[in-house]
Parts: structure tokens; sequence; C-alpha cells
């Protein structure tokens, strides 16, 4: 059969078109995910926060009701980043009023987020209890999310299980358990007014959002992450990481947007940071005459790094582009934390609050600098405790002196326990809780617990246990055995000269495995992370320690 000249270039210009198609697509693909959300759930313009306000006289002095309770999680916060350990650009950025918090109460030293990535500590917040006990063992994210991690690692051997994808629902499906019982609910059902600000993180269907998990009211957004401010608006300072592939697809895909209440999207009226502060701020004076509990849960400093341009042009001494923007982020992280413990004074309500700080997991390694967990080894996805030990600080003047330090491990587990105790309320008694009581702690008025902490995601697994700290792993298949007592900083591993100890860590790490659910959805990544150098630089060489990271 013979094609005429015409046939031959409408074929011709089917081929262009495939080609372009293909090309546009190879190239533009990542924006998929964010055109389809937005397509679906369109952002709206701003909406006034009216939060319900409490009695118009309280029943009882603030002295005498039961203790306020505020938890002020951050997001991805190295231990380097604040004054009171170091700080930014040779501790340049000042962040006296987080280290505030820990110089009026209480600072634990050794405080551990429960886990090294976000969803998974924030479970174990919510609950009191290893995220693991019940499954949520892996951080919510799309599958084009994965995949991009996947495909930009391919010659360092990340692996993407694609026959997996059946079992791995959408990131909003992917919630903290039902049976589950949240802090929120506890305190609620104690009498207490309950708010949730921010990330939320486990779980965005009508049945698992904040609002149907025990608060009362909730501004925020239910993913991991969100803009600052529009990528392109005059006040606004960006720093974009071409090396990393969850800068990439973060840049392209996430909205400004919060919710209340389950409502309908919409942009918040200015910088998100202070956006949720000064939101904080209007429910602490809504609800000034009654106890609450508040979760003020900040995405910063998380990726995307985007910083107001007033505080950027504040910190001209900092040549770096990036860590400028990063610092930026911090200080208005401390000027937030300012204008909460303000807003208590002024309500006549900071001697009888709770205000407990710390952060979901350590810095970074996609941002690149190589000093936000100093002087820890490891990052944000490893269990070396650069991924893990985390600021931890609580203070509670009417109960707590100021200065007191507690040198024994305090976990995220423990907020939960912590937060029950003070408020007199009930914690169910029908499972596990891993947390314990900080206060009773830090007043001395309890002996140290001896437990055990545990961490997993996937193959990857580690213990902390009287001072000794294992870490087991199939990629690579090695251990690594650490006494922290006397190298916290996890330089000399023990693993092969202390056969007797390593046994008796492994025995007593594969116990509490045991004790632990499968995971409710299956890791569809495996990536590698390089322990001691940030990403951007130089590839793994032959005698870089890593980890492959399971999600």
């Amino acid at each position: 059969m013979k094609i005429g000249k015409r046939g031959i270039g409408v074929l011709a210009g089917l081929v262009v078109v495939v080609i372009v198609a293909g090309v546009l697509f190879s190239r533009y693909w990542i924006y998929i995910p964010g055109l389809i959300d937005a397509w679906r759930d369109p952002v709206g313009p701003n909406v006034e926060i009216v939060w319900e306000e409490g009695p118009a006289e309280a029943a009882q002095s603030p002295a005498e009701r039961a203790p306020n309770i505020i938890v002020i999680l951050v997001d991805d916060m190295g231990f380097n980043e604040l004054t009171l350990h170091g700080g930014l650009a040779g501790g340049t950025v000042p962040t006296p009023h987080i280290d505030a918090i820990a110089k009026n109460g209480v600072t634990f030293t050794n405080g551990y987020a429960g886990n090294a990535t976000c969803a998974p500590s924030r479970a174990a917040i919510m609950t009191g209890r290893f995220a693991t006990r019940f499954g949520f063992e892996f951080t919510p994210a799309p599958k084009a999310f994965a995949k991009n991690i996947a495909r930009f690692n391919r010659d360092a051997g990340a692996i993407y299980y694609a026959d997996r994808e059946p079992l791995v629902p959408e990131p909003d499906l992917m919630t903290l358990p039902a049976d589950e019982i949240t802090i929120a609910e506890t305190l609620q059902a104690a009498g207490y007014r309950t708010l949730m600000l921010g990330k939320w993180h486990i779980g965005g269907t009508e049945t698992s959002r904040p609002e149907k998990r025990g608060f009362d009211e909730a501004l925020g957004f239910m993913r991991g992450a969100s803009l600052f401010l529009p990528v392109n608006d005059p006040n606004v300072v960006n720093s974009k990481q071409d090396f990393d592939p969850i800068d990439q697809f973060l840049w392209a895909n996430l909205p400004f947007a919060v919710e209340f209440n389950g409502s309908r999207r919409f942009e918040p009226s200015h910088y998100m940071t202070d956006y949720l502060t000064d939101e904080a701020v209007k429910a602490i004076h809504a609800n000034r005459n009654r106890p609450f509990f508040m979760y003020l849960s900040y995405n910063a400093p998380h990726t995307p790094l985007q910083a107001l341009k007033s505080d950027y042009d504040a910190l001209s001494h900092i040549e770096n582009h990036t860590e400028r923007v990063y610092a930026a982020m911090i200080v208005a992280l401390d000027r937030g934390v300012q204008k909460v413990m303000e807003a208590l004074r002024a309500n006549g309500l900071e001697e009888n609050t709770i205000v407990m700080f710390t952060s979901d997991n350590g810095g970074a390694n996609y941002v690149g600098l190589p000093d936000l967990n100093k002087p820890y080894r490891g990052w944000k996805i490893t269990f070396f405790e650069g991924g893990i030990h985390v600021p931890y600080f609580m203070q509670w003047p009417a109960r707590i002196p100021a200065g007191t330090v507690y040198d024994g491990p305090a976990a995220h587990v423990d907020i939960f326990t912590t937060a029950a105790a003070a408020a007199g309320a009930v914690p169910p008694s029908d499972r596990i809780i891993d947390g314990v009581d900080l206060v009773s702690l830090a007043l001395g008025e309890a002996p140290r617990p001896d437990r055990p902490l545990f961490w997993r995601s996937g193959h990857y697994k580690a213990l902390l246990s009287d001072g000794w700290k294992l870490q087991v792993a199939e990629r690579p298949a090695r251990h690594w055995l650490f006494n922290l007592s006397v190298d916290p900083t996890e330089k000399n591993d023990l693993s092969e000269a202390e056969p007797a100890k390593l046994a008796e860590m492994v025995a007593l790490l594969n116990e509490i495995d045991s004790e632990q659910s499968d995971p409710i959805w299956p890791a569809l990544l495996e990536g590698p992370v390089m322990i001691d150098r940030p990403l951007g630089g130089a590839p793994r060489g032959p005698d870089d320690e890593y980890v492959f990271w399971p999600n």
C-alpha cells in the first residue's frame, strides 16, 4: 500500500508531536501531581480566622486551674541551629527566645525524636507510643515523589519497588489508625480546649484530620510541607537546591495554603511562620479563661527554603545564600516563640503554662549545609545522633525551677505522658504507653526509668539502652555499636571490639522489634544517605559511610 505525500506529511507531523510531547513530559512530568491537586482542590483567597471565645470570666484564677499546655514542634531543626548549642554562622544568628524556654525551665540534653523523619515522629508525639507499634513506620509521600528520588539517585543504587505500588495508598489515606488515642482526645476528655496550628501529616481524610482526632479547632495543612509565600512574592527570598530531588518535587508541587476546621484551602495572609504565630496569639487570647492544649506545629525550617526579605537583609554578614535564607527562617521561628510567650504573659498565663519545644527530627542532608547537627554525625533520615538527637526543652514556672538540666534520655513519646499527668487526664490502659512523665523526672520525684528507645524504618533499625546504641542495616549489611556515655558523637564503632555487648544489644533489639506491628503500607523507595557529608558535594566515595533509607 502506497502512502501519498499528504499521508507522509501527516505521519511525519504525528512523529514530531509524539517526540515533542515526550520531551515535554520528561521535563515537566514532575509538575503533574500539583496540577491535579490544584484542579481537585483549588486554593481560594485569604479567610479571616475567628477562634471560638472561651468564657468571658474564668471560674478559677490561672494559678488554681489545670495548667495550659503548649507543644511547639518545629520541622527539621538540627541540634546546632540554636545559639544555646552553638548556632548558625558561627553563633551569629541568635535565638534568645527559644533558648529562654530552656533557661527558664528544664533542658533535656539527651532529647530524642520518635523517628528520623517527620510523620512517624508526629504519630509518636500524638499517641505516646512508638509509631511502629501500630504500623505508622514510613512518612506519607506521593508515588511520584518516591519515583523522582529513585530516578535522581539511580547511579547511586537507589531502589524503586514498582510492584508495591498497588499496596501504597495516596498520602491523604496514609493515616494514624482510627483505634489509636491521641493526646488531644485524652486532654479533651479531661475538659481541655484543644487547638492545632500548622503541619499535621498523619492523615488527610474526613476521619483522620486533626479536628476528627481530638482537636476542637485546627488551622493548617494536612500534608508534609507547604510554601511559606508564593514563589514570586516581592517579600520572599528563595533558595533552590538543584542537586536535591526532594527540593525539585516540592517547588514543583507545593501550594501556599491552609485549611480551618475542614474548610476548603485558602491562602494565609502573610509569611507562613508569622501567620501561624499570629493566629496562635489570637487563639491564646480567645482561650485565656479556660485550660487549653495547643499543638503549634511550624513547618520551618523544612524545605522549600523561603525567608522574608526583611529577615534575609538583616543577615548580610552571611555570605552563603542558602545559609542566609535558612538562618532567616530560624530568625522568624525565634520571633514566633517570642510572640507566643509574650501572649502568655499579657494574659496572665505564663506561670501555669507548660511550654514544650522540640524538633520532629534532625537537620536534613539535602539542604547542603554541613554543620546543622554539629557535633553529631548523620542527618534526618538516619538513626545516627544527627538524625534523632534533637533540641528538647520545657518550662513550667509554677513547678520547674529555672536552669534545671536532665541528662537522661527524653523522648517524643514522653510528651503524651507528661501532658496527661500534668492535666490529671486518664491515659488509655488497654495498650502499651512508651512515654514517661518528664516533670517528675526533671524534679527528681521519680527514679530514672530503665527503658530502651527503639527506632525502625524497614530493614534499618536502632536501639538505645543504658547508654549503648546499636544500629543495624541490611544495605549496607552491617552493625554499628557505640557507647554514648563516652562517645556521644559516635566516632568509635565497637561492634567488633565488644562482641558480647553486641550480642546482648542485638538480642534486645530483636525482642523489641518482635513486639512491633507490620507497616500499614510498604516502603516504595530505598535511597542512599551519606553519614558524614551533606548532599550537594562530591558523590559517595569508597570510604564514605552510608545507610539506605527505606520509605
